[in-house]
């Protein structure tokens, strides 16, 4: 059984796949390289089958007909021996010396038989044409080097939510949960980081920069044309999760608090980018996600319309939209996510 298990989602990715997979290799046996190549047109599988030839006992390459990227996860966590699990896009990295130090972790964790749900790391936003690298850390939010518990948690900032790029499930965890992403859609990753986390009882953060995010690339998923052209997907994705749990019926009170923030978080950002198509079908689409969660749980739907972004969200006037797109330009400035 290897240590930890990583899953690199492959679509079309010939450019730039094999320096993800050359950052892991320093983990050597103890990491399993998951390549899944999901139909690919250019010939990324046939670099994951060199790779695999060159590292038999580390790199292993699936291909699979095109499902999308939350396929290609769920492919990576059925194949996965390791005892933890991790994803990295195609496009990004680790950095070695960190991948060595959660190793050591996970490795003293195992030997004392320590059942750790979910290891937090840093990660650092590697955006085309910046030389000042933003890093999201949780010093503020996270008791640092000790396992803790939902309990021990802080308030979590605008912009420090827990990604996909900065944790490491415990594999058997995201398995109990019944994981299973959708298929041919973009933006699964929130369903990824939030579905497990009732299942989280065991935390462990680790102060250092681990996964670099690449981002800049026009045909990026989180590019702002994208995201517009793909809205239904996104709000998709918003109503998969406003359905996924019954936020009241979770006893840790700080838990329950994140995750109603991080829907209230989709909820904006599902209303912000209809306000900024600005046509009639979006003004419709942004009152029915409003309306779905209302039915879908009167108390919340209440608690996020009273914060302030969620209040704007829902207005039709133009100083509501020019708030809430102010709102997103500064949040976009500070935190370089698109």
């Amino acid at each position: 059984m290897k240590l930890l298990s990583v899953a690199i989602p492959c679509y079309n990715s010939e450019a730039y796949m094999r320096h993800a997979v050359e950052t892991l290799l320093v983990g050597g046996e103890e990491v399993e390289i998951l390549i899944v190549d999901d139909g690919s047109k250019d010939a990324t599988y046939e670099i994951g089958k060199e790779l695999e030839e060159q590292y038999p006992a580390i790199v292993r390459v699936i291909h699979q007909e095109n499902g999308g990227h939350g396929s290609a996860v769920n492919t990576g966590l059925r194949e996965a021996t390791g005892i933890y699990f991790k994803v990295v896009d195609s496009d990004d990295w680790v950095k070695e010396e960190g991948l060595l130090q959660v190793l050591e972790l996970l490795k003293g964790m195992v030997k004392d038989g320590v059942n750790l749900d979910m290891l937090i790391c840093n990660y650092v936003y590697e955006k085309v044409g910046e030389k000042r690298k933003k890093v999201i850390h949780y010093r503020t939010t996270l008791p640092q080097n000790q396992i803790f518990t939902w309990d021990d948690v802080s308030h979590f900032k605008l912009g420090k939510y827990i990604l996909m790029h900065s944790v490491i499930y415990r594999t058997k965890l995201l398995r109990d949960c019944g994981l299973k992403l959708p298929e041919h859609t973009f933006y699964v990753d929130n369903i990824y980081v939030y579905q497990p986390l009732p299942y989280v009882k065991t935390m462990y953060y680790m102060d250092l920069n681990l996964y670099r995010y690449f981002i800049g690339r026009e045909d990026q998923s989180v590019n702002e044309n994208n995201m517009m052209k793909r809205i239904d997907q996104q709000l998709f994705v918003t109503k998969t999760i406003i359905d996924l749990h019954d936020l009241y019926k979770i006893k840790n009170k700080k838990l329950r608090n994140y995750m109603m923030r991080y829907l209230g978080i989709m909820m904006t950002i599902s209303s912000v980018f209809l306000m900024k198509i600005g046509d009639e079908e979006s003004r419709r689409k942004k009152d029915e996600i409003w309306e779905y969660l209302k039915n879908k749980d009167k108390r919340i739907y209440k608690k996020i319309s009273r914060t302030m972004l969620g209040a704007a969200s829902k207005l039709h006037s133009r100083a509501g939209q020019e708030f809430v797109e102010t709102g997103y330009t500064i949040a976009r400035k500070i935190f370089k996510f698109n």
